[in-house]
């Protein structure tokens, strides 16, 4: 049995990744799904580290507000912070969720949204969500809870087509461990959304 120790996370680890799925990463133009959330501060942070030396990259941040809890407005106005302290611009996206008895608001929070994200992804954009291994296991046991045969046990895609651009989740090989690893090596704080257990299954 290997003893190797899984690989840390870091803005090189990313890249690599990068490499795997997309030609010419460097000369891309990506829009990060940007919680505020641990996962996909570490995505955004490193992002940010690739983007300063590389210049010609195109890195761009949006927060989606559900209006879901009453610290929604604070959890953006931090969103817009950290994005103002990493250089990268930061859009906040306010959504009408469908709470109505008897609808899902895990489905419903989830197609607002996507379709924001679809609706301000430029040409050519790539939206990047943060995604990891612990979230890929947990989605095909989800699929296995709800009864779905095989064809439905499929996990998500690294890289799929998605509105004017493509969809690229870099971090499925990459434990929730190793970024909050990462995390505090770069003494950077994250907010814990209540709201992220329930949303968590529903948020691919």
């Amino acid at each position: 049995m290997s003893s190797a120790k899984p690989e840390k996370f870091s803005a090189a680890r990313l890249r690599s990744l990068l490499d795997a799925e997309i030609a010419h990463p460097l000369q891309a133009s990506y829009c990060v799904a940007f919680s505020g959330g641990a996962d996909s501060m570490a995505l955004l942070a490193a992002m940010a580290d690739l983007a300063r030396p590389a210049r010609v990259l195109q890195l761009r941040a949006v927060h989606v507000d559900h209006g879901l809890h009453p610290e929604s407005a604070r959890w953006a106005a931090r969103a817009r912070e950290v994005c103002g302290k990493l250089g990268t611009p930061c859009t906040v996206e306010r959504v009408h969720v469908d709470t109505r008895p008897g609808v899902s608001i895990e489905a419903s929070a989830r197609t607002a949204r996507y379709a924001t994200f679809a609706r301000t992804l430029a040409a050519d954009e790539i939206l990047l969500t943060a995604h990891h291994v612990d979230d890929q296991l947990e989605t095909v046991l989800l699929q296995l809870a709800r009864g779905a045969g095989v064809a439905g046990l499929a996990a998500m895609p690294a890289n799929a087509p998605f509105a004017a651009g493509r969809h690229v989740r870099p971090l499925l090989g990459v434990t929730h461990a190793a970024l909050l690893e990462y995390l505090a090596a770069r003494r950077l704080e994250w907010v814990e959304d209540p709201m992220n257990a329930d949303l968590r299954f529903d948020r691919g």
